[in-house]
Order: C-alpha cells, then sequence, then structure tokens
C-alpha cells in the first residue's frame, strides 16, 4: 500500500452573511473513505472569491433562493510515485489552473471546469517517466476526495445528473448519482491506443478512481463515436455537466437531504 497523506481545510460557517463576496467552506465531519489517510494541517492558498446568491439566517436557513457562499474542496496527496495539490469550487464561474504533466489530461480537466462551471485548480508531479499511470489515479482520487468534501451534508442538491454531449460524430451518455455509494458501469469504445502520448485505457482508470474516493454512483454509455479524441472529450464534457446539475441546489427542497433516508454518506 502506498504512503499518503491528505490535507483539508475546512474554517466553520458564519452564523449570519449578507449578500457579499465571501467564502464559506462545508465541514468535513464524516468517515474517512480509507482509514490510511492522514490529515495534515495547511495554511490557506489564494482563491478567487464567489458572489454570494442569497443570505442566509442565523440558523444557516434558505431565504427563498440559493444558501449562501461556495462549496470547497481542497486536498494535497502525497506519496513515494506523486505529489498533487487540488483545489475545487463547486460554486466558481469555470476558472481552471490544471497542470499534472500530462497535456491530455490537463485538456480534459479545463473541459470539467468549463462545462460544469466549477473552478479547478491542479497541480501534480509524478514519475511519468516510467508512465502516466500513477499521475493520473492519483490527480482522479484526490479530485473525488476534493468533491465529498465540497459536498459536504449534502443537504438541498439536486443529487441526480443526466447529460449527453455530442462532439462531431461522437455522442456519450453519463447518468450519475451522488448517492455516497461508489459504482462506476463504463462503456466506451475507444478505437485507438493513445491519444497523442495519452493511454486511452487511462481514461476508465481516472473515472473508477474518482468514483472510489467520492462515493459517487456513475454511467458513461457511448452512443456513437469513431475518433478516440472526440469520443474521451465529449466524456468529459457531459460529465461535467451532469455533475454541475446534481451538485446545483434545488430550490424546491429547502435544505434537506435528498434521501429518503434522511442523509446521504461516503459509507
Amino acid at each position: 500500500m502506498k504512503a499518503q497523506s491528505f490535507s483539508f481545510l475546512s474554517p466553520s460557517l458564519p452564523k449570519t452573511l449578507a449578500i457579499s463576496r465571501v467564502r464559506v467552506y462545508q465541514s468535513f465531519s464524516r468517515n474517512l473513505p480509507n482509514p490510511s489517510l492522514h490529515f495534515l494541517p495547511s495554511s490557506p492558498s489564494p482563491r478567487l472569491p464567489c458572489l454570494a446568491m442569497a443570505a442566509v439566517s442565523s440558523s444557516g436557513a434558505f431565504n427563498g433562493s440559493e444558501p449562501l457562499g461556495c462549496r470547497i474542496g481542497e486536498v494535497r496527496r502525497v506519496t513515494k510515485e506523486t505529489n498533487v495539490f487540488v483545489n475545487v469550487n463547486l460554486d466558481g464561474s469555470g476558472v481552471s489552473e490544471c497542470s499534472t504533466g500530462i497535456p491530455f489530461l490537463d485538456h480534459m480537466l479545463d473541459q470539467l471546469a468549463s462545462h460544469g462551471l466549477f473552478d479547478l485548480h491542479v497541480k501534480a508531479t509524478g514519475d511519468i517517466h516510467i508512465d502516466d499511470h500513477h499521475t493520473n489515479e492519483d490527480v482522479a482520487l484526490a479530485i473525488g476526495t476534493a468533491l465529498l468534501q465540497a459536498l459536504g451534508d449534502r443537504k438541498g442538491i439536486h443529487r441526480f445528473g443526466h447529460f449527453s454531449a455530442p462532439l462531431d460524430e461522437a455522442a456519450i451518455d453519463v447518468i450519475l448519482d451522488l448517492s455516497g455509494r461508489p459504482h462506476l458501469n463504463y462503456d466506451l469504445h475507444i478505437p485507438t491506443e493513445r491519444v497523442g502520448t495519452y493511454d486511452t485505457q487511462l481514461v476508465e482508470h481516472f473515472f473508477q478512481s474518482l468514483v472510489n474516493t467520492s462515493g459517487m454512483t456513475l454511467h458513461i454509455l457511448q452512443r456513437a463515436g469513431k475518433n478516440s479524441h472526440h469520443i474521451i472529450e465529449a466524456t468529459f464534457k457531459a460529465f461535467a455537466r451532469a455533475l454541475r446539475q446534481a451538485t446545483e441546489y434545488d430550490l424546491r427542497r429547502q435544505g434537506t437531504v435528498p434521501s429518503s433516508k434522511g442523509v446521504l454518506s461516503r459509507s
């Protein structure tokens, strides 16, 4: 088992906030997805401010619009093979600053940020002189863990997402559920072994790793496609839009957990 460490930032939510530019972090109070993970103190890193959508009362209740603040997850994952930093803001504007040492992966992460309207900052170094496998995996694991942190107790969200994205001859369906239960159904048929220098087998491994740490049920289904680049890019675009749909707030839910059980957890 690889030695690994994570760093989370989770300041508490202020009791009363008016409409302003603020940062609000979801507290991270759930069982860890892996007992070998370690959480280390960390200092805040620069972030773009987010525009609050509404005021909340001292009880944190809704006032008829979206709840205030930004849901941010920040993770540092360090192993003997990689050093990965991820910061994701679910309530962002599509800002992407991604440098993994794998150009095609950076391009796909840009799609995730742009089409999901997430602010995504990824900095990774790894043993890409061997191959891209470890860096691809650990970036996905860190993004999944950051999503888990940012979602918090998942109150008020839609939970489910479904989007179909075309890219020329390619068309991909993505269906997901932020259920807390990791499951991947992957049905892509990528005709080439590589896109540029990127091993196309790593697409499935990326999503499996992200699913494992985020506790997401994810179905990726290919309707059409012959060009490997188009198939993969359409997949990331569809995933981004489905995830955006699932993480956005359902105003009719009024801040309740979208589950008949009354709780959504990773376990």
